[in-house]
């Protein structure tokens, strides 16, 4: 009896279970089912589209952040060049720098040496003046020496003068007693030649230099040689 009415449940509650069942597939039906698949399709659909949109967007941004990188890098490497250059530009600045000082100094010197050479011009032209002056002094004494002395002056090669004494040897009054003169660059006399010899002649370049007395000079002179005649 007992097992009966337990069979009687049991089946009793399996009927429950169709009935609720049915009434489910009634309450949601199989259109709202396939509805409900369709848009679980479409959401997947649209994740998927999403998903690829998202992966696509991750690979542009990848590529921008690797055009990024590069662009860095360039960047990098210009700042560099420019750096060497301006380390480049400041090495030349300073050459120019210093050459500009080198060709002032330069050129300094070089007006000081057109100042010194004006000065040098200018007292060779006053040298040159004096001794130009002289040797006419000389020249316009040529007639009084030849005339007391016996002497007569001749104008040779670069600018000098000869002075030759006659006279003086009494055994040959005709004989030639020479000796040669000029002026040189510090404006005294200067003997080039004596003939004959005498021992005396620098003696006599040295006193006429520093009293200037030529005519004492040329006087000395020939009294050497008249006295070198009767040896």
């Amino acid at each position: 009896m007992a097992g009966a009415r337990a069979e009687d449940e049991i089946a009793a509650f399996e009927k429950e279970i169709k009935q609720f069942w049915a009434n489910f597939k009634s309450i949601y039906g199989s259109e709202q089912v396939n509805q409900i698949v369709a848009l679980r399709d479409s959401c997947k659909e649209s994740i998927k589209a999403l998903t690829e949109k998202c992966s696509q967007k991750l690979k542009e941004e990848d590529l921008m952040i690797d055009k990024i990188k590069e662009y860095n890098d360039e960047i990098l490497q210009q700042n560099k060049l420019i750096s060497e250059n301006e380390e480049n530009l400041t090495e030349i600045k300073s050459n120019i720098n210093h050459e500009e000082e080198q060709i002032k100094s330069l050129m300094d010197s070089i007006q000081e040496i057109k100042e010194e050479l004006m000065k040098k011009k200018e007292i060779i032209a006053s040298k040159n003046q004096a001794t130009k002056e002289r040797v006419e002094q000389l020249c316009r004494s040529k007639a009084l020496f030849e005339e007391h002395l016996g002497l007569e002056i001749r104008r040779i090669h670069d600018e000098q003068l000869q002075f030759i004494f006659r006279h003086i040897d009494h055994k040959d009054p005709e004989k030639p007693y020479t000796f040669t003169l000029f002026i040189n660059e510090q404006g005294d006399y200067e003997v080039t030649s004596c003939s004959p010899p005498l021992d005396c002649i620098a003696e006599f370049q040295k006193k006429v230099r520093e009293t200037n007395n030529f005519s004492a000079f040329i006087a000395n002179i020939r009294k050497a040689f008249t006295e070198l005649s009767y040896k």
